[in-house]
């Protein structure tokens, strides 16, 4: 008789490389501090490290550095916390040569220590996203590679020790409390003290007891990727946040800069446009997680150049999208690179917090084709329709569809009619009728120029076409319109 076969041995993973060598950095701003390092755009103004070995628990030179900012109005918690003067940051060097003599001295300290390779570890993720990154972008020079990946204190304590404080509770004296160690800031100079807590916390964190590793670095992308997004992907909500306020010519990677340091997924910066087709000064702009998207909030007002720009969350926004894809090829030549259409100015929308998806369709009252001059005024459609959430998603090409006003400046206008109007007056009617009673007519804008009738039926799958009404559906220039049945058939959240 045949032997059993064995069931297959899975792969054996690759080992995490481990680092064997840690720069502590520690940093301050001219103006907030802890929590809020980094929201006020104020500049960096001191810079403290220490090299530590590992493996031998040696640490190199302690080096404390001050930074001369181009603006020296220091705030209130800045004087009070740190004793610092703008006499005398006004005889320190700027950041890129202290930058400079960072790396130089580093690698001094490593070569004493028998180290070639080192990894930055900071206390939390704001000195060197919100701060180091936005600031050198800034004033035009570039941050070594050492600067894109380093270790997150707080989540390697939290992951030493998960009976400890959540991450976002951490700070180094709540650290140094929850291992016994001296919490005196005042024996030291401020950003010394720091520096050997946290030198003294990644030891305890090294001991037999806890025996920690080093082994996953959080990583800052060095240029925003461009390109679609996979249509099977899900779009969380909590990592999707609206800029507002940014300059008519800016392009996605302007948007990108104005985030550097953080993460923005591949292809999540959406330009959006007005119903003119035209800019309107916002986008859409999707992070990896909800983390950077929360670092992204505390962006709010930053400038780009002499612009503020506003950055809310999904929860504040006022106005409602409704997103889908179709194939890529074909898209508009720039600048019209994001083609993500808001309703038009038309709709008057409602921004409670019933509204549970970023999508909406507006059911309107029976329309009769007509030469209509566009001056004639008209109610605004009710909203009464709602997509399902997995319809709302941030692709790559952008779709919006609503139905036409009453008093749209196309080649076909519309008017309002009673149930039945339509069709007694087709029957009279010189050219075909293009809505059915009852039925709902929905335009699209922003398609691609090679977009034909299977490509939107595609768009549309799910949902019903009147009977017979295939036909309805016309093409007039990058615009569609196309006949659905009832409204009966739209799912309704």
């Amino acid at each position: 008789s045949r032997a059993p076969s064995l069931p297959p041995v899975p792969p054996t993973p690759f080992p995490r490389a481990q680092c064997d060598s840690l720069v502590v950095l520690f940093g301050a701003t001219a103006g907030a501090y802890g929590a809020k390092l980094g929201s006020d755009e104020r500049e960096l103004i001191l810079l403290v490290w220490q090299v530590v070995d590992l493996p031998s628990k040696k640490v190199g030179t302690l080096h404390k550095s001050l930074v001369k900012a181009d603006n020296l109005d220091l705030s209130d918690q800045c004087r009070e916390v740190s004793g610092l003067t703008p006499e005398g940051l006004g005889k320190a060097e700027p950041l890129d040569r202290v930058l400079q003599q960072f790396s130089q001295l580093v690698s001094s300290d490593l070569k004493v220590l028998g180290r070639s390779s080192y990894t930055l570890c900071s206390d939390g993720q704001l000195l060197i996203r919100q701060v180091l990154h936005p600031e050198t972008s800034k004033k035009n020079f570039l941050l070594s590679d050492c600067f894109y990946s380093f270790y997150d204190l707080r989540k390697e304590f939290h992951t030493c020790y998960p009976s400890s404080a959540p991450v976002k509770d951490q700070t180094i004296k709540t650290m140094a409390e929850y291992l016994g160690l001296g919490t005196d800031e005042t024996e030291e100079d401020f950003g010394v003290w720091q520096v050997k807590t946290m030198v003294a916390i990644i030891f305890s964190m090294l001991s037999e007891s806890c025996n920690h590793i080093f082994t996953e670095p959080e990583t800052v992308k060095y240029k925003y990727e461009t390109g679609p997004c996979s249509k099977s992907e899900t779009v969380d909500s909590e990592t999707v946040i609206r800029a507002r306020g940014l300059p008519w010519q800016s392009s996605d990677q302007d948007i990108a800069r104005f985030f550097k340091g953080l993460n923005i997924a591949k292809g999540g910066v959406a330009l959006c446009l007005n119903a003119q087709g035209r800019r309107n000064g916002e986008a859409l702009v999707r992070f990896v997680n909800s983390e950077q998207r929360d670092l992204a909030l505390e962006r709010h007002k930053h400038h780009m150049g002499s612009r503020y720009i506003e950055v809310k969350s999904r929860e504040e926004m006022n106005f409602v999208l409704m997103g889908g894809t179709l194939n890529r090829s074909g898209l508009s030549p720039p600048p019209c690179k994001l083609p993500c259409l808001s309703p038009p100015a038309y709709a008057a929308f409602q921004t409670a917090a019933v509204i549970p998806a970023e999508a909406a369709l507006y059911q309107p009252q029976a329309l009769l084709p007509t030469t209509r001059a566009p001056q004639a005024s008209a109610a605004a459609p009710p909203t009464v329709t709602y997509y399902p959430a997995q319809a709302a998603q941030l692709y790559m090409n952008y779709t919006a569809y609503y139905p036409s006003p009453p008093v749209s400046p196309t080649t076909v206008g519309y008017i309002a009619a009673p149930p039945g109007a339509v069709a007694a007056a087709a029957a009279t009617a010189t050219h075909t009728p293009i809505l059915p009673q009852p039925g709902a007519l929905v335009r699209m804008q922003g398609l691609p120029y090679n977009t034909g009738m299977k490509e939107i039926l595609s768009f549309f799958q799910g949902y019903q076409y009147a009977p017979d009404d295939y036909n309805g559906l016309i093409q007039l220039s990058d615009q569609a319109r196309s006949v659905l049945q009832a409204p009966k058939e739209w799912v309704c959240l």
